[in-house]
């Protein structure tokens, strides 16, 4: 998603954060993340890299970019990139050159390493008032996650700290999420901040700290299934595939080619789904569907009656259905439909 200025003209774009200056001493994906779309919004994105001639380690995961790293290429596109030995004093100085012109500072180096460095985001703001910074770790700082603080952490642990593998995987083998949710949702996270904390600068006068970890992220979009174990001290259902272990029908049927998943979500799309689509105008009448906890409870049965009715038709002409009773569905494709998806 981008963001122009409505008033510019068409020739001449004001992007959202033209102006703003950003240095990040950055690797892997979470930081990264976060600055790339800064950058993409129209920031000066520096990025500080290792003075050794490899820089982020992201750039060695793959060759699958037309020959570069596919997850370094995705998440450093439009930034500039400096070398930087931070025990050489020359160096040292120019980035706090750098730093003295910056509105942003964003590191996610190993816990204390930036502060070792000189470049702890504590002297920093005493140094440079107005400057927003921004830490990210694995865990936390040493105040909130005491003896975990100083871990290291990448994304598949903290799919497992969290227990969000745990929800992934079938009961008796967690999986890991397909793609790096923990580094994406701290990144996600970073940047809201960022945008918030400018906001704050621009009424204020002052900058302000950001600390956030990959643990918290991932923690906060825990909180449903923390809920759920909290009420009944077992947690949700794990080992569904693609089922909602707590909205029905939600979830994936066989057709007469590839699976098809529907979403129902309130009384009103289940009574057009079970009318319009399964022909049977009664089903929302019957008690064991009549509320999405009793479909719940009574799931087998109607998964019964709608995979029953998703194979007696071709799938274009479910799909058609579906279409015009508005039911909300989705193909399971998998990288190939994926890349001609419209």
């Amino acid at each position: 998603p981008r963001c122009f200025a409505s008033a510019a003209p068409a020739t001449a774009k004001l992007q959202p954060l033209e102006g703003v200056l950003v240095v990040a001493l950055e690797q892997a994906i979470a930081a990264p993340y976060c600055t790339s779309r800064l950058a993409d919004a129209g920031a000066r994105v520096i990025k500080i890299e290792r003075k050794d001639g490899k820089g982020d380690f992201a750039r060695g995961y793959d060759r699958f970019a037309q020959g570069l790293s596919s997850y370094f290429v995705w998440v450093n596109r439009g930034k500039e990139s400096l070398p930087l030995d931070l025990k050489d004093p020359e160096d040292q100085s120019l980035l706090h050159r750098i730093l003295a012109r910056a509105d942003v500072w964003v590191q996610n180096m190993a816990p204390g390493a930036a502060a070792r460095a000189g470049f702890g985001s504590d002297e920093l703001r005493r140094r440079y008032p107005k400057l927003v910074t921004c830490d990210i770790s694995g865990y936390g700082s040493k105040e909130a996650a005491g003896s975990y603080w100083d871990m290291k952490a990448y994304d598949m642990l903290v799919q497992a700290e969290s227990g969000l593998s745990a929800l992934s995987g079938r009961p008796d083998w967690p999986t890991r999420v397909g793609v790096s949710v923990a580094d994406i949702s701290c990144g996600m996270f970073c940047h809201a901040s960022v945008l918030e904390a400018l906001i704050q600068v621009q009424r204020t006068g002052r900058g302000c700290a950001i600390d956030t970890s990959l643990f918290s992220s991932l923690a906060d979009w825990m909180t449903v299934p923390l809920f759920h174990y909290e009420a009944d001290g077992r947690g949700p259902a794990v080992g569904h595939g693609l089922r909602h272990p707590s909205v029905q029908p939600y979830a994936a049927y066989e057709t007469s080619g590839d699976p098809i998943l529907i979403s129902i979500q309130n009384e009103r799309e289940f009574a057009d789904l079970c009318s319009g689509v399964l022909g049977q105008p009664e089903l929302p009448t019957d008690e064991r569907f009549a509320s999405n906890v009793a479909r719940c409870q009574h799931s087998e049965a109607l998964d019964k009656i709608i995979q029953a009715a998703f194979l007696s038709v071709d799938r274009d002409t479910l799909i058609a259905k579906l279409r015009q009773h508005r039911i909300a569905y989705g193909e399971v494709n998998g990288m190939r439909g994926f890349s001609q998806h419209p």
